[in-house]
């Protein structure tokens, strides 16, 4: 969202994801047994057994059996529920670009059936969603409110945002495992962690000249600006588990911000052993090296730097992406651009 492969940010129209979220939703109306007793235990297809408690942003959610009808309103839930073998019968736009994040690593798994599309960002029709007949709401990658988790629960139980993270904050792990206690299947969502773990140690070993060089990933927004992403940042958070790192002059420059929005002049805080510039549309490459001061860098006269186009193929959206599906994608699609550092 997998900085943050959701976090907004306010220069770029394209692919605004980041990182993801914050915890599970409170107990709600029709979750539970009509007459309040406890009900039995049941088992899901996963092997998860049922009743569960889900802890989130707004508290704790009871979720009786497994979930078959559900509907999924953060903008990078899709990827884990999808992942785990649900496919959500609704879902929200994606900035109006992307109908229900339709991207490339999660397209097989939608099948022939879309799903409804229950809103856009933050802003849900709650007459859709009680229409879908939802046995589970979930808003992990969201900046879902208090009022909109009180209104969703009595529609359906309804976990929010992980506990412990900012909005749009928790790492794709978080948020993988946070879907799978919903749906009773945590060993199955660690599975895919560690298969995902297995790939980046796979690639640290395939590609040693990684190990220690610099790194920064850098959004060149407009002409002679530039948003450098801070250590956290997902799409930063890739290129550390390959073996890069980031210099402290970048860190410093970040602080506490997501990025260090900078002008040409400081172009020397990305003079790095290798530079990836995220591009919105085609004439970003072009700019960047027609800038005056970039040109002086050595990573500019060395050929050091790699451009990723955020669509067409989206490499720099599986980065900011960042879930259980992009990251293993965007391993795919990149390590052949990064040469051998």
């Amino acid at each position: 969202m997998s900085s943050t492969p959701a976090r907004t940010t306010r220069f770029r129209p394209v692919a605004r994801l980041a990182a993801a979220l914050v915890v599970l939703a409170l107990g709600l109306a029709g979750c539970g047994g009509d007459d309040g007793a406890d009900p039995a235990p049941s088992a899901s297809a996963g092997g998860g057994t049922f009743p569960v408690q889900v802890e989130h942003k707004y508290g704790s959610t009871e979720i009786t059996k497994a979930p078959t009808r559900v509907v999924t309103l953060g903008l990078s839930d899709q990827d884990p529920m999808l992942a785990l073998g649900v496919v959500p019968v609704g879902a929200i736009d994606w900035f109006l670009e992307r109908p229900y994040g339709k991207w490339p690593w999660a397209q097989p798994l939608w099948g022939s059936t879309p799903p409804e599309i229950v809103g856009e960002r933050d802003d849900y029709n709650l007459e859709k969603i009680a229409a879908l007949r939802p046995d589970l709401i979930i808003g992990l990658y969201s900046g879902m409110t208090q009022e909109q988790y009180q209104k969703l629960s009595q529609l359906a139980p309804t976990v929010a945002q992980p506990k412990g993270f900012d909005d749009y904050a928790a790492p794709w792990q978080e948020m993988t495992r946070q879907a799978a206690r919903a749906l009773g299947k945590l060993d199955q969502a660690e599975k895919l962690i560690a298969d995902v773990d297995a790939r980046f140690a796979r690639a640290r070993q395939e590609h040693p000249g990684f190990a220690g060089r610099t790194v920064a990933v850098v959004d060149p927004y407009e002409a002679g600006k530039y948003a450098v992403f801070a250590p956290s940042d997902p799409k930063v958070v890739f290129m550390t588990q390959l073996g890069f790192t980031v210099p402290d002059a970048i860190v410093q420059a970040a602080g506490k911000e997501y990025a260090a929005e900078i002008g040409s002049e400081r172009l020397d805080l990305v003079d790095v052993d290798k530079l990836l510039f995220l591009t919105s549309d085609a004439s970003a490459e072009p700019r960047v090296r027609a800038d005056k001061v970039y040109t002086t860098l050595e990573v500019a006269k060395q050929n050091r730097a790699v451009f990723l186009p955020y669509e067409d193929p989206p490499l720099g959206a599986a980065l900011s992406f960042s879930t259980v599906l992009s990251v293993p994608y965007a391993l795919d699609q990149i390590l052949p651009l990064l040469g051998d550092a």
